[in-house]
């Protein structure tokens, strides 16, 4: 049978931005990444997730791509990609890209070529042209970031994109995008790559004619993603993680049937708020849609696009939701930090695979306070300011120091940091047993040895108390308002917080042997 290693890996994902700066630009790149793959090996885990490292005009933090077969200037060269490819495998370290399937950019050649061919081209057969209805577009569907979904071309016609206008939809009923994405994919994987996260996975056709938005979960899109398996089989060890927000988890269960996609993110547990029954709710709904088909969950706290943990967690509202990113709500740091610790814990702990965003080790808080002119993200400029926007969990690691850039380059970063966060570099945090990088280099390190792929079995526990038993050793995370006592036990093994005379205190959890 094949490794499939990624069923439990601990996965680490770069936004390579705002990760390490190697040339003084201020921008993070591969030199940079490069420089810090010792750091990532120490910290114990399997793969590093990289958000997309093509040309692009950044219309959309890279979302944007201009050419699926390059890197962006800005942060290196092929050769340089390549070379990191065999530097982290070198060091056991497999490497995941972001392929983005349903939109370009608009400075793309192709949209170059379909604006100049005109309406009814083969060119423009790639994406979703339309005429108007009278002097509008050809429906009202909305962006959404915020605003129209349609754009008006100089000859009068329209085309769509769900996302800004500077990122065209592909029209996936044409032949020649499923080709051209198969090519891709080729492309990356004789190049070492192990896995790939497909953005936006679900959204790839659209019935237009339709009164409401309808391009989410078309039955057509599981034979382009069959397609897909059917190429990255031909390759040993490779896999796709899914990127779908969808309610329905007996729908985003059907794209983890064997011949479609390997893994996907569980944003529902993400989404969860500090509550016992909720994340036991998730957690079961989870395990209930994955088990029967065979596919591994996958646990997730932050990403690029969602408020960090620590300030989340810290709210009197710990859920959350893209529409709804409840910017300014006052935010206790010293109780976020406290949830997050135990959240961490709780989520090593089970079975499958896990995601950390870079800086969640190091305990980052969202920045909320930002200068408006320094934003960049266009859901700011699109909702009129009325969302800020994801930039505030993008802002470039601190690595060492007292004083901005903390060690990020030579440069000035292109967002700011915030000067307290000198308490939170890695240099700071590093031989501090009691630091949230120390917590997640030992959660790391016990869950390597311990845990991954499996099953759980919850056991019985006192109100808003989770429990349950994995293969090697049972996890208990208390989020009552007291402290609790352990389940009978021959070691505690690791706790997120010190025990209160031997007994769990509130918001904490603990794994025993």
């Amino acid at each position: 049978m094949a490794d499939e290693w990624w069923r439990g890996a601990a996965i680490y994902q770069v936004y390579l931005r705002s990760f390490a700066d190697g040339d003084g630009d201020g921008i993070g790149d591969l030199a940079g990444l490069r420089a810090k793959l010792p750091y990532l090996a120490e910290l114990g885990i399997d793969a590093i997730w990289l958000n997309p490292w093509y040309p692009s005009p950044m219309a959309d933090g890279g979302y944007d791509v201009a050419d699926y077969r390059a890197i962006d200037p800005a942060f290196g060269t092929l050769a340089e990609a390549e070379a990191y490819i065999a530097e982290a495998h070198a060091l056991n370290i497999r490497t995941i890209i972001d392929i983005v399937p349903n939109h370009g950019s608009d400075q793309q050649d192709w949209f170059v070529q379909a604006l100049r061919a005109g309406p009814g081209s083969p060119e423009r057969e790639r994406f979703v042209f339309r005429p108007g209805r009278g002097d509008g577009p050809p429906n009202d569907w909305q962006s959404i970031f915020n605003g129209p979904a349609w754009t008006q071309v100089a000859d009068g016609e329209w085309y769509l994109h769900l996302f800004a206008p500077e990122q065209p939809d592909f029209n996936w009923r044409n032949p020649e995008v499923v080709e051209e994405f198969h090519d891709i994919l080729r492309f990356w994987l004789d190049r070492g790559v192990d896995g790939i996260r497909i953005d936006s996975a679900a959204v790839l056709f659209k019935d237009l004619d339709s009164q409401e938005e309808s391009y989410t979960d078309h039955d057509e899109v599981h034979e382009v993603y069959r397609g897909w398996r059917r190429i990255s089989d031909t390759y040993d060890d490779r896999f796709f993680v899914g990127e779908m927000w969808m309610p329905d988890q007996e729908r985003f269960a059907l794209y983890l049937r064997p011949d479609e996609l390997h893994t996907a993110f569980n944003f529902d547990f993400l989404s969860r708020p500090w509550e016992a029954a909720e994340l036991r709710a998730s957690i079961d709904l989870t395990l209930s849609t994955h088990v029967p088909i065979g596919a591994p969950p996958t646990w997730v706290l932050s990403n690029h696009d969602v408020t960090r943990p620590v300030t989340k967690y810290g709210r009197q509202d710990t859920s959350f939701s893209h529409q709804d990113r409840k910017h300014g709500m006052r935010t206790d740091l010293v109780l976020g930090e406290r949830r997050a610790r135990a959240a961490a814990l709780l989520a090593m702990a089970l079975p499958g695979g896990l995601y950390v965003y870079q800086g969640e080790e190091l305990g980052l808080p969202e920045v909320e306070d930002l200068p408006d002119e320094l934003l960049q993200d266009p859901i700011f400029t699109r909702s009129q300011g009325t969302d800020r926007g994801r930039d505030g969990c993008r802002v470039p690691l601190p690595w060492s120091g007292k004083e901005p850039p903390f060690g990020f380059g030579d440069g000035t970063p292109w967002l700011p940091q915030p000067a307290d966060w000198k308490n939170l570099t890695v240099e700071s945090q590093y031989d501090d047993q009691n630091s949230m990088l120390s917590l997640y280099r030992s959660g790391l390190k016990l869950r390597r040895a311990l845990l991954g792929d499996g099953s759980l079995t919850w056991l019985d526990a006192p109100a808003d108390v989770l429990t349950f038993r994995r293969e090697t050793l049972t996890c208990v995370t208390n989020l009552s308002a007291d402290a609790v006592s352990l389940p009978s036990h021959e070691e505690v093994l690791i706790t997120s917080i010190p025990l209160d005379e031997g007994r769990l205190p509130s918001d904490a959890t603990a794994w025993i042997s």
